[in-house]
This record gives C-alpha cells, sequence and structure tokens, in this order.
C-alpha cells in the first residue's frame, strides 16, 4: 500500500516509517501541505495521509477521488478541516486518531497556565540578562481558584484530574455530559461567569465556532485567563484581542489560532507576519502562543503513528475500522469492527 504524506516534518517520520515497514505500507513524504495546488503528489496512491491544517475541500476530494485515492487517513484527532459529505459521496473512506495521548494536550495546558500566571517566561528572559529584580513578576496561586473546562472528552478530563491536584474547584460544560463525573456540570453561561480560568476542551463545529466571542467574552469575570489546546476557531480571535485590550481578558494562552494555517509550523523568523491580529496577540505582555505543540511528545507521536497506520490497514485489507468517519444521512458517524 502507497500513502502520499504530506505536512511531513522531521518529526512524524521515525514513527511512521516504522509502523508502516511492520504493516506493509509505504509512505512518500512531502513538505508541502495538501491542496488544490499539489493534490497531483498523490498519483499512484492508495490514498492520503493529512494533518489538521491540510485542505481537504469537495474540490480536492474530487481531485483525489479522479486520481483512484480512496483512502484518507488523519493523523489528529479532528476532523473539521474535512468536507465529509463530498468524502461520502466521491466514495473516500476517512479514519482518524480520536485518542493518541490525552495527557500530553492536558499536560501541556497546564504547562501553558502556570507559565502565564507565575510569569515564568518573563523571568527566563531577564535572568538570561543578569536582570534578577522581581518587579512586575507577581502571579497567583491556583489552589481555591474555579476552572471551568468546556468540553470533557479524555482531553478534559485528564486536564480535570490535574487542576483537581492543584487544589482548585473544577465546574464544566459539555452538551454530553459524562454520567460517571465527580464534578459539577453547568451551563456555559454560569460556567463562563464563575470561573477564574476558561480551558477549552471542545471539537470544532458549526455549533462551538466562535464560542468565545465578544458577548460570551463580556459574561466573564474581569481579568478571566482563557487557554486554547483545542481548535483555534473556537475562539474569535479579533473579540480575543478587543477584551485583553480592555483588561477584561487577564491572560491568554493559545497553542492555536483560527487562521494558523499558513503560520504554524513553519519558520517564519526571517519574515513580516501579515496577519495583524496574531502579530497584536503575540507581541501582548499576557498572552503566550505555541505553535500548535500541545500533542508533541514522543508518546504521542508513536501512538499516532502506530494507530494511522491500523486503521488504514483495518479500511482496505479488513474492510472495516473502528476509527472510520463515515458521512451518513447528512451526519457524521463511527465505523465499527
Amino acid at each position: 500500500m502507497r500513502f502520499a504524506f504530506f505536512d511531513a516534518k522531521a518529526y512524524d517520520k521515525p514513527s511512521f516509517e516504522k509502523f508502516g515497514a511492520e504493516y506493509g505500507v509505504k509512505f512518500k513524504f512531502y513538505e508541502t501541505k495538501l491542496n488544490e495546488d499539489t493534490v497531483g503528489l498523490a498519483r499512484n496512491c492508495d490514498g492520503v495521509c493529512t494533518f489538521v491544517n491540510d485542505t481537504l475541500s469537495a474540490a480536492v476530494l474530487d481531485q483525489l477521488a479522479d486520481l483512484d485515492c480512496r483512502y484518507l487517513a488523519l493523523r489528529c484527532a479532528g476532523y473539521n478541516n474535512v468536507d465529509m459529505k463530498a468524502a461520502g459521496e466521491c466514495g473516500i473512506r476517512v479514519a482518524h486518531v480520536p485518542a493518541y495521548s490525552p495527557h500530553a494536550v492536558a499536560e501541556h495546558a497546564i504547562a501553558l497556565l502556570l507559565t502565564s500566571v507565575r510569569r515564568i517566561h518573563k523571568a527566563y528572559i531577564r535572568t538570561r540578562d543578569f536582570n534578577f529584580s522581581l518587579n512586575g513578576m507577581t502571579g497567583f496561586d491556583l489552589y481555591g481558584k474555579t476552572v471551568g473546562v468546556v468540553g470533557t472528552g479524555r482531553i478534559g478530563r485528564c486536564f480535570i484530574d490535574i487542576c483537581k491536584g492543584f487544589g482548585m474547584h473544577v465546574i464544566a460544560y459539555d452538551k454530553f455530559p459524562a454520567k460517571d463525573a465527580d464534578f459539577e456540570y453547568v451551563s456555559l453561561e454560569e460556567l463562563l461567569s464563575r470561573s477564574d480560568i476558561v480551558s477549552l476542551h471542545c471539537p470544532l463545529t458549526d455549533e462551538t465556532r466562535h464560542m468565545i466571542n465578544c458577548e460570551t467574552i463580556k459574561l466573564m469575570k474581569k481579568g478571566v485567563v482563557i487557554i486554547n489546546t483545542s481548535r483555534g476557531a473556537l475562539i474569535d480571535a479579533e473579540c480575543l484581542l478587543d477584551g485583553i485590550k480592555s483588561r477584561q481578558i487577564g491572560a491568554a494562552c493559545l497553542d492555536v489560532y483560527e487562521e494558523e494555517t499558513d503560520f504554524f509550523f513553519e519558520d517564519l523568523s526571517g519574515h513580516i507576519i501579515s496577519d495583524d491580529i496574531l502579530a497584536r496577540l503575540i507581541s501582548m505582555p499576557n498572552v503566550i502562543v505555541t505553535s500548535h505543540q500541545a500533542f508533541l511528545t514522543e508518546e504521542a507521536l508513536s501512538n499516532i503513528a502506530e494507530t494511522t497506520v491500523k486503521n488504514i490497514v483495518q479500511m482496505k485489507r479488513e474492510g472495516s475500522c473502528p476509527n472510520e468517519l463515515i458521512w451518513k444521512k447528512g451526519e457524521i458517524i463511527h465505523g465499527t469492527k
């Protein structure tokens, strides 16, 4: 089996080559992202392996079908960049990696939070210049604070467990509450109004797009800390910037950004950033931006590669895959063994 591997990075190759050799899947690695201009690179392949910033629009999927590429292996959990209706109509089978390492993402969210509230990033820069002044470095305890967790799937639950270890009070919102929850579920409006810290751990859908916007920011406590390690478009970036400027938002910890496709995962240190909102966010002293790296641990990379390769094998050789995403009667259902 031959798969075109788009948006390939050096850290991707070892695990995919290892599991590909083990299961008989050969990957052809391309640094370029998949889009209408690069889709021809998938010629003579059974399918494509893609990541979060590849374009899988109806036009791209239609071209893949013309090339007889019938399998789309997503090496990520989210699939908001895939036109699932078009995939179904083109006869392209899609599978994702629903849980590669929830601990990696949850721990990164906590790392961002601690870095922000204890000014660790500022201390690092100061001490490199032998400046040991503590002026402007006062933070606050996490103990006793209320954290609002939006989305209580695997990652959200891991994040909640860590927060409890710090002695934080947890409240949560999820459209589908967990039955075995040992924390309090509240409405989204109540969560936003009560929380000292809001952390997003939900998928991007039409319903959740810009769930943090100019109106919902007004509901929040003055000085709230917002964490997003999920999908950038959960937050309206312009409203976030306005909230920071008005001091309604005390800090923002972002591993994702809604217009990240042209920037994240690339070295643009010698370029002028054309996105004014991103440039202004990064310039803010109370904003920390990391480049969609919450997943990036050795354990997660290995799990992603193994699950992706197994998905390919199960779809092509075994006929069914538990991680397959199937468009049926206007909705997405998950495959079964």
